[in-house]
Order: C-alpha cells, then structure tokens, then sequence
C-alpha cells in the first residue's frame, strides 16, 4: 500500500514522469489537468516502466471503477492502449469487470486508439475478444480500419482484416473509405491488401466526388495508381464535383508518371476541360510543366488551342507565365525560307 500512496503523489508525477511524457511528445495529454489522474490513470497514460508489481496492485485493488473516464474522457485502459502499453492492457483485460470497448466523449473505444496509433499488438489482445466490435466508429464516423489505413499501419489493417465481421469499406462521416484514406496518403501496402478483397468498390467518392484515384493522381502516387487501374472496376476519368479529372490534376501538378499511365488508355478523354473550361493541357501550360505539356502533345486528338471559359488557350497562360519551353511546344512549326542568291 506505501508504494501505492507513493505511485499517487502529485509531486511524483510532477518532478519525474510528466517531463519525461513532454520529452516523448507522443502523448495525447493536457498537461494542466494531468494532476486530475490517479495513480492508475498514471500507470496506464504513462506506463511507467519496473512499476509492474504497482501496476497489478492498483488493477487488483477491489471496489475500483476500472472503466470509470479521466477528466479528459478515456478510461485507463483507452489510455493504455492510445500510448501503446501492452503490459498495462493485458493486466486491465485480465479484470472480469473491464468493459473492453467503452468509448470516450469521442465514441472513440481502446481500439481505435490502437489502430489509429499502429499498436499491433495490443490491436490483436483486443481483437481476441467477443465483447470488442472492430467496425464501433467515432462521432465522425471513422472506424479503427480507417485511422490504420490512413497512417499507414499494415500489420494492424491486415489484423482487423482478420476478423470476419469487419466491413472494410465503411465510410466516414464525409463517405471516405479506409481504401480513400489510404490511395490518399500513398500507403501502397494498405491498398494492395484492400483491393485483395471482393467487398471493396475501389471507385467510391467522397461527398465532394473524389475517388481513390483522384487522390492517388493528384498527389503523384504512381505505385498506387498503378494498383488501381488494374482494376477493371475502375473510372479513370471521373472527374470530382468541379469536373476536374485525375488526369487533370496530375497535369496540373506535374506527375509526368502518373500522366503517361493515364495517357496510355482507351478510356480517357485529354481534353476533358473542368468547370471552368480549363483543359489537362492549359493547366499544365500554365504552371510550366514541360514534361507532361510534351507528354499530352504526344495523344493525336489533344486540342492545342482548346480555351477556357474566358477564351484563353493554353498559348496564352504559357505566354503571361513567360514559360517558354512550353510556349516553344506550343507555337505551330514554321517553314524554313531562304533569302535569294
């Protein structure tokens, strides 16, 4: 009990664990409140290590509320399994009382906060368990496969893909899939394991009418592109709620890769122009992108003098931007003439 009413000294938490949290930065902690925690809420945000016999001594006290919340809204083993303590959580798990998948004011559960923050281990403790639902999402609608797909974590997407009552392609609040999270970011290990799967539409947009592959071209991710034109399910022109196109995107921001596995198929339209009248070709015009202006003067029906909206050709954009590299790919081939003998 002496090292219990130690382990519970605001002084002790002060003076030795708080400054070592604040070094690590990884902790999701309001420092001011911090001295709101009892002891073993300090064991589980911070786990403290050579505390273990403490640690079992405060989760066998009895008559303590084990899924009572901080002040700052997670019990202790939410707190636990965000900072990535397994001991702390198998010890908690241990407790016939403990409620495994009780949320925060967030309704995010101790699984979400593992997946999110790539705690694979832990992420497999709880899965192991009945009363744990791997599909429970936050009041934004975003479910631990999510948060793993978004950062990139495969160990802990291909456990949650384990389970045969996951939904894999569950969308948030604002229709973005794991998969969207994950062409997005250019995790290319995630995608490949999504697009493994057959309950997986690879062309889902979110509510602004960006898919997968909008992002994945915007952002230049070639390996993912890649994955998702092998797929016959695929759109690769589809454009977003401004009529821009991955191709367009991917012009506009010079990715001279993903252009030309763009530019290789049938099904794509060069001069798909966006709501604004503005062309693959006059956008890539504009911002000097010689390389993909080269590239799209390759395709036989690209329109060189296609205008915009306000009547501008992509001649005129290279011309005000004082590109001339692209102005020189643009300007029609003059005829050689010769001055007499």
């Amino acid at each position: 009990m002496l090292a219990l009413e130690i382990f519970d000294d605001n002084n002790l938490l002060s003076t030795k664990i708080t400054p070592r949290a604040q070094e690590a930065y990884v902790y999701r902690i309001d420092f001011d409140k911090v001295s709101l925690l009892n002891g073993l809420y300090r064991t589980s945000v911070f786990g403290i290590d050579g505390i273990d016999g403490i640690v079992a001594c405060l989760v066998g006290v009895k008559g303590r509320d084990m899924n009572k919340r901080a002040s700052m809204g997670d019990t202790p083993l939410g707190w636990a399994a965000g900072n990535g303590h397994d001991g702390v959580v198998k010890l908690l798990l241990g407790r016939h009382d403990i409620d495994p998948d009780k949320p925060n004011e967030y309704g995010r559960t101790p699984l979400w906060w593992a997946a999110r923050n790539g705690h694979e281990g832990i992420v497999k403790m709880l899965l192991e368990r009945d009363d744990v639902n791997p599909n429970e999402p936050d009041r934004y609608g975003q479910i631990p496969l999510l948060l793993a797909a978004c950062n990139g974590h495969e160990g802990v997407v291909k456990a949650l893909l384990g389970r045969d009552d996951i939904n894999p392609d569950e969308p948030d609040r604002y229709d973005r899939t794991p998969l969207w999270f994950a062409a997005y970011n250019g995790n290319g290990g995630v995608v490949k394991m999504l697009l493994g799967r057959d309950d997986i539409n690879p062309d889902k947009s979110n509510e602004d009418g960006q898919t997968p592959l909008w992002w994945a071209a915007r952002h230049g991710h070639e390996e993912v592109v890649k994955m998702l034109l092998g797929r016959d399910d695929i759109n690769p022109d589809k454009p977003n709620g401004d009529g821009q196109t991955p191709l367009w995107w991917a012009a506009c921001c010079g990715h001279e890769g993903v252009v030309k596995m763009l530019l290789a198929r049938d099904d794509i339209n060069p001069n798909k122009p966006d709501e604004g009248g503005k062309s693959p070709l006059l956008r890539a015009a504009h911002y000097g992108r010689e390389a993909v202006v080269r590239l799209l003067l390759g395709r036989g029906d690209i329109d060189v003098d296609m205008p915009d909206r306000q009547g501008r050709t992509p001649l005129m954009w290279a011309t005000d931007n004082g590109h001339a590299g692209v102005i020189s790919l643009l300007l029609p081939p003059t005829s050689a003439t010769h001055s007499p003998a």
